[in-house]
């Protein structure tokens, strides 16, 4: 096992994966949708001009994720291959909004800012928890190859093996109760404590066996580093149930949108309206643009000029959407 993050930087990049916390104030911005648009959630998104992207300050062409907690609204935002284009506009291959107030998933087959269809942020080793004395949560971990399959909580495989033996992506393993942890430093008990009560979840492909944590100039890398003296054989694989494949992926019916008006459809200038809309089996809606992430079924807008207003309605098994058009004369 390794520590796929730490402190300082190798061929100067920082070492993990960062995020950012914003308040709800933030300024939504407009994020240009690349690789997969089909299983990404559009903006506007609250990502601030100086957002810290996975390699800074040279983020070269690696993953370049980026994340971002929205601390006033309990949004997180996930994007995958970022670039910022001017500083109100980003694009990425794709894109994942989580609502941090439910249980929410993808759905089946879809991606997210991860190949295994997760949050990135959720399953990472962060310094303030390891500080804190326990991490409370399974951690993030990748490995060489993988089958085209996914258990949960995973929605998304990205197989890239034809053994039989390869993983899903979602597998799970979890250190052994009796392997002994006490010699380690502290750091990496914290860490090891977490592997042996959550265990850690197949994530991507990459490195054999990397877990993931944040850039943190606190983290010592001495520390972490003895986490290379623990060896797979001291791990366990969770029971893999379900296992879903092209096969048995499963199939429910998509959000239902009985409605989506506006409220007057013409008006001058910045006047407000009001968009209302009646959905039957979302997890969660985006109205795009100017609006973004948003609970409820109803909310205010001020356009400047005519817009189409879309409706998306997001569930496990897919999206529904509506238009309204505003005319501003």
């Amino acid at each position: 096992m390794h520590a796929d993050f730490g402190s300082g930087t190798y061929d100067n990049q920082t070492i993990g994966i960062p995020y950012q916390i914003v308040p709800g104030s933030q300024a939504n911005v407009k994020v240009t949708l690349e690789t997969y648009a089909s299983e990404s959630d559009p903006g506007p998104m609250p990502i601030p001009s100086n957002a810290l992207i996975e390699g800074y300050p040279n983020p070269g062409t690696g993953d370049r994720h980026v994340l971002v907690l929205d601390q006033g609204n309990c949004w997180l935002y996930e994007l995958y291959y970022a670039q910022e284009s001017k500083s109100d506009t980003w694009s990425a291959d794709s894109t994942a909004v989580w609502d941090m107030t439910i249980n929410e998933q993808r759905p089946y087959t879809w991606t997210s800012a991860d190949a295994a269809g997760l949050s990135v942020f959720a399953g990472l080793a962060r310094y303030d928890e390891v500080a804190s004395g326990a991490i409370q949560h399974a951690l993030r971990y990748t490995l060489p190859a993988a089958e085209n399959g996914f258990t949960p909580p995973a929605t998304h495989w990205a197989g890239n093996s034809t053994n039989p033996y390869a993983p899903p992506m979602g597998m799970r393993m979890r250190l052994s109760a009796s392997y002994d942890i006490s010699g380690f430093p502290p750091q990496a008990q914290v860490i090891l404590a977490a592997l042996q009560k959550y265990g850690m979840i197949l994530a991507d492909n990459g490195s054999a066996i990397y877990i993931t944590g944040d850039p943190d100039n606190r983290w010592n890398n001495n520390d972490l580093g003895t986490l290379k003296n623990v060896p797979a054989s001291a791990f366990e694989v969770l029971l893999i149930s379900p296992l879903y494949t092209q096969s048995n992926v499963p199939t429910g019916p998509v959000p239902t949108i009985t409605s989506f008006t506006a409220s007057p459809t013409t008006v001058s200038s910045g006047e407000a309206v009001t968009l209302s809309w009646n959905v039957s089996g979302a997890s969660y809606f985006i109205v795009s643009p100017q609006v973004g992430a948003i609970r409820g079924n109803t909310v205010t807008v001020t356009p400047t000029q005519t817009t189409t207003y879309t409706l998306y309605g997001t569930n496990s098994y897919g999206r529904s959407t509506a238009s309204v058009k505003v005319t501003v004369e």
